[in-house]
């Protein structure tokens, strides 16, 4: 398997009660990717947080990833943003800090036209040699980045994939005819991440595996490897998990599964974004419950 496949986390920041970032915490949560069997972290994406950072925050947490990993799992570094400059900025701070690849998100909020974001992309890949992974999210960016236009990014030979959230299963074997088989694919939906796989995609950078990071690396070792019974046995275990960690915003329900996990010590998010109500609570207990997480330490 490729370093770049399997279960790959897209990694929550986690904050003190007071909303700054908890570095004991992250620490925490890097050795358990890493005892895991995660197959990458993807730090500074926007489960991350990334948008409500600072600069200076976003780029001390991606070194600080990178120091607790000490080179034992390869580290994705989120350098996407809705403003080119920026996203330029830090793709070349990441270029010097030796992350394996950037994941840089479609300009959320702009709505650039398909023309737009190839010209968007071709100026990141000008002024910094680091690989890139695409990421297209609509839902939360409203962006599409279309297959036609992937296939065209793909040209770019920072470009090496996609994480691809728009919930249209059908994408994966399009892109995979347009991109060719080196082009790499993950799954963005937690929920659809199997099913991507075995049309033919790499491997998911999740949310739940913030929480069930050992079962995700067994559920994608699994299919890689053709084990279909045992991927599906696991994926149901966590369907309710990969549903419900959607009830509320992302990364809100993520970060007080976590806590109560014992993985980080609060589930603050940053405005504007707020903790979990009650009834997102109980959701996400009775998914864990149902994942068999509860007391498994």
């Amino acid at each position: 398997m490729s370093m770049f496949s399997g279960s790959i986390v897209a990694l929550i920041t986690p904050m003190t009660a007071e909303g700054e970032i908890d570095f004991v915490s992250l620490e925490r949560l890097v050795h358990y990717h890493i005892d895991s069997g995660t197959r990458a972290i993807a730090a500074m994406g926007t489960t991350g947080e990334s948008p409500t950072l600072t600069t200076s925050e976003h780029l001390e947490v991606v070194r600080a990833v990178l120091a607790f990993a000490g080179g034992r799992i390869p580290v994705i570094g989120g350098c996407g943003s809705n403003n080119t400059r920026q996203a330029i900025r830090l793709s070349q701070e990441m270029e010097g800090m030796g992350v394996a690849a950037g994941l840089s998100v479609t300009p959320y909020y702009n709505k650039p036209s398909q023309d737009a974001l190839l010209a968007h992309y071709g100026a990141i890949t000008r002024a910094s040699a680091l690989p890139q992974i695409l990421y297209n999210v609509p839902g939360r960016t409203g962006c599409d980045l279309l297959p036609e236009t992937v296939a065209r990014l793909a040209e770019l030979e920072q470009v090496i994939g996609i994480k691809e959230a728009s919930g249209r299963l059908e994408r994966v074997s399009r892109l995979k005819s347009l991109c060719g088989d080196d082009f790499l694919l993950f799954s963005g939906d937690d929920d659809l991440g199997l099913d991507f796989v075995r049309l033919g995609g790499h491997g998911v950078i999740s949310v739940t595996a913030n929480a069930a990071a050992a079962e995700m690396a067994s559920l994608y070792r699994a299919a890689l490897a053709g084990d279909w019974s045992r991927a599906r046995a696991l994926n149901e275990r966590l369907m309710s998990l990969h549903q419900n960690l959607f009830c509320d915003s992302n990364p809100i329900p993520v970060k007080w599964a976590c806590m109560q996990l014992g993985l980080i010590d609060t589930h603050m998010p940053r405005l504007p974004l707020i903790p979990l109500s009650a009834s997102g609570q109980d959701k996400v207990m009775a998914a864990l419950n149902q994942a068999e997480l509860i007391g498994r330490g």
